[in-house]
This record gives structure tokens, sequence and C-alpha cells, in this order.
């Protein structure tokens, strides 16, 4: 099995579906060595998980992952990564809101030695379909700078929901991972930053999608939250080059 693509899914019953064909047409089309899409559902109250497993018959290569709860997205992430089985297991957001096809430019990377590869939404040769609202932009701003001061990642963007791993960082970096909010993905980098790996981040093309699960008003404050405590869960840890 050469590629995973994971998708963390949560009440995302009407969007999913279309989402789910989209990418296998185009895997089936492009990944010759075998792929896989392991959708974890984080405890949906809707029905999601009954939209998928009405999807496998006509997909062979579609797994489905129930949470008994919901956790958040970093646990749903987690889970998918550290039970897929591809050499490369990558995630990709519900929403499509980065295109599966975008993989085209993360297997040259990965080829070429990179252990871990982030889209950037920052990065000069991103195509930035449609925007975010003024507001969100700037609180993402924001939060990349609150990230830079307190993690120490010089990374433009961390929260771009399409990053890839090799297998043996994936299951360094998540079977550490502890956070399963919306900040798990600095946690994520900052794992493979003190673990030595090399993190590349590339251009994609972003189509913004207005039903964002992120809400404005609690979700930053806890992601503060989460900065403050990456540090602190890893500093006992004597394999990480803190």
């Amino acid at each position: 099995m050469n590629l995973s693509v994971i998708i963390p899914a949560f009440n995302e019953e009407n969007r999913l579906p279309a989402t789910l064909a989209d990418a296998h047409d185009w895997l089936s089309a492009n990944i010759r060595d075998g792929f896989e899409i392991v959708v974890v559902d984080d405890g949906s109250s809707d029905a999601t998980s009954e939209k998928v497993r009405a999807l496998i018959d006509g997909m062979p290569e579609l797994r489905l992952l129930q949470q008994p709860q919901n956790r958040g997205k970093g646990a749903a992430v987690r889970r998918g990564m550290l039970e897929s089985v591809g050499q490369v297991r990558l995630f990709m957001d519900a929403d499509h809101a980065t295109h599966v096809c975008e993989v085209a430019k993360v297997l040259p990377v990965m080829a070429a030695g990179a252990d871990v590869v982030v889209a950037s939404r920052q990065h000069p040769d991103s195509d930035i379909a449609q925007h975010q609202s003024w507001l969100r932009e700037h609180m993402g701003q924001g939060f990349n700078l609150l990230m830079r001061v307190m993690v120490g990642l010089d990374m433009q963007d961390t929260q771009c929901g399409f990053k890839a791993f090799t297998a043996e960082a994936a299951e360094a970096i998540f079977s550490r991972q502890q956070l399963d909010g919306f900040s798990f993905d600095v946690e994520a980098l900052f794992l493979a930053n003190a673990l030595g790996l090399e993190t590349v981040e590339i251009p994609v093309r972003w189509v913004n999608e207005p039903n964002s699960k992120v809400r404005m008003l609690m979700d930053p404050i806890k992601m503060f939250i989460d900065l403050m405590r990456i540090r602190r869960l890893h500093r006992s840890d004597p394999t990480l080059h803190l």
C-alpha cells in the first residue's frame, strides 16, 4: 500500500459523499501503487457513518473508523495516522478545500527525502481561489505569530488541513502527539522538528469553505491555551531535542 488518505469527519453527511467520490476517482486514475481512503468519524450525531458505509461496496479502498464519542480533529487524525498502512499517510479535510490532486505535488517532495510535507496557503506560489473573511485571515496571522513566539516553529502556515507524513514519521509523531483539538497540527509539527525530521512547505490551490467548523470565539481561546501546553507535554521525553 503506497498511500493512505485520512479524512477526519464530524457531522459531514452532506459534504463528505461528494468529497469521497471525487477523491476516489482522482486516486484511482493517478495512484498506481495502491491507496486507501480512511474516514475517521469523530462521534458524529448525524448520518456520516451510514453515508460512508453506503459507498464502501463501490469503493473497496474505502475504510471507516468510528470514534465512540466526539473528541476533536486531533484525536481523529491521530487514530487515522496510527491505523493506516500506507508508506505515505496524508490527511485532508472533508470539505476538500485542498483537493486531493495536490498529492501530485507531495509525492515527488517525499521521494526527494522529505519526512513531512505541509500545504501552505501563505506560500508565494499558492493559488487561493477563494479567501477567508478579513477577520478569519487576520486571526490566522495572529495565531501564526503567537505560534512562532511560543512554540518556536519557523513556518508560514501550520493550520492548512493537508499534511503528509512517511509511515515512519507518522508513527514517531502521532505515537507522541496528545492534543485533541485544532492545535494538534502545531504539536505534530513541533514533534517533527524535535525529532529532527525534514519538513517541507509546498504551495497548493486552496478554496475557502464558508461553513467552517472553527468557532470564532471559543476555539481561538482553546488554541492559545494549547500552545502554552505543547512544550510542557513533551519536556520529559528524552528522545526529543527541545
